[in-house]
């Protein structure tokens, strides 16, 4: 049974988020943007349309998640006090506290998202690291994992390029994660993904360790600017490989993009390739293509202005893209963020796309005593 200090705790922190959401005023600007699309002509650009709808369904969104709270924790409330008089049991008190507390944690894990990029679609891509087939074999199961976690969550996911290896596994893949805050979720996941287990490839049944790297960026759509330099790119085209029918080696679909990229912070230079295979059409999938180098020209000034704001703000932590982040230890039933300290021994559910508590450890270690809220 919950104490009242408990049940004070939930109220308090319904509170909190009424005011960090600054819920009444959203729900004035949400019919002022409501009232917008009914002006005639609404939908004579559609770009501008949909960007006008999406702006209200982001406002609506806060709003119903914020109600969802609301109601959870006064039916707590009511709850305690029915207790009371006996007219409900402890067992029922205590599962309208869970569900009350796991409605408060998300909400208040979706208000650290605040930067401008996290409530986009994100682009996941996995490479195997050194170690051939093993290392290959580690990152499909991370495709699988993301895949999952994707699938768990309600988020549409879709395969931009595969590249697979001779014997088992992946030596690459590129995802397109499409839904809510999808680039905030998953934007902690940057970084190399270390695999320790007894590797059935291994005649001796030795213990090894495998490396794969994953690299995410959002998923910009048109009301972003970013500057592309035409002169620093060019194009190749190639057959398709793979599953897909008859055709798919006969039409030249695939696309390869290469920019020749210069960081105009540090001068130092770089080739940007990107591969999209994803459809049977060649226009679209150079569109894809182009996409995907504008999320990362765009991801790379994000990442500079974080790291300069880092170091401009003692005792935030250090921004170290590309670095061990997680462990995943199979014969010890371990798995551990090396940066949060967060770890579990449900290494199944994890390759299983339960990874939410990793991500939630990973936000969390940013908000700063609530900075992130005010």
């Amino acid at each position: 049974m919950i104490t009242a200090e408990q049940l004070k705790d939930a109220v308090d922190r319904t509170e909190a988020l009424k005011r960090y959401l600054n819920i009444d005023a959203k729900l004035i600007q949400v019919e002022e943007e409501q009232l917008r699309t009914q002006a005639p002509g609404f939908w004579d650009d559609t770009k501008k349309a949909e960007a006008q709808m999406k702006k209200v369904k982001t406002i609506q969104s806060w709003i119903d998640g914020f109600k969802e709270v609301s109601d959870l924790t006064q039916e707590l409330r009511l709850a305690f006090d029915f207790y009371k008089e006996n007219l409900v049991t402890e067992q029922d008190v205590d599962e309208n506290y869970v569900k009350a507390i796991k409605a408060i944690e998300a909400l208040e894990l979706k208000n650290m998202l605040r930067e401008e990029a996290d409530q986009m679609d994100c682009v996941l891509k996995i490479n195997s690291g050194a170690g051939g087939t093993e290392s290959q074999d580690w990152a499909q199961m991370l495709m699988r994992m993301y895949m999952r976690w994707g699938e768990n969550n309600n988020y549409k996911v879709t395969v931009a390029d595969l590249q697979e290896a001779d014997e088992a596994g992946i030596k690459s893949v590129t995802l397109e994660i499409e839904g809510a805050y999808a680039y905030g979720y998953l934007k902690g996941e940057n970084g190399v993904h270390r695999l320790v287990r007894v590797s059935p490839y291994n005649a001796q049944g030795k213990r090894m360790t495998s490396f794969a790297s994953v690299f995410v960026t959002p998923l910009i759509d048109d009301s972003i600017e970013v500057y592309v330099n035409p002169a620093l790119l060019t194009w190749d085209t190639f057959r398709s490989g793979g599953a897909g029918g008859q055709n798919v080696n006969k039409v030249e679909s695939g696309v390869r993009l290469r920019y020749q990229y210069k960081d105009p912070y540090s001068g130092a230079e770089e080739e940007i390739l990107i591969e999209n295979t994803e459809t049977r059409d060649q226009p679209k999938n150079k569109e894809r293509a182009m996409q995907h180098l504008r999320s990362i020209l765009y991801d790379k000034e994000m990442k500079h202005r974080m790291e300069e704001q880092a170091k401009l703000e003692a005792g935030k932590k250090k921004i170290e893209w590309g670095s061990q982040i997680r462990s995943y230890v199979f014969d010890d039933r371990r798995v551990k963020d090396h940066r949060t300290g967060y770890q579990t021994s449900d290494v199944n559910g994890v390759m299983d796309g339960k990874i939410d508590d990793f991500i939630k450890a990973y936000l969390m270690s940013w908000s700063n005593s609530g900075s992130n809220m005010e």
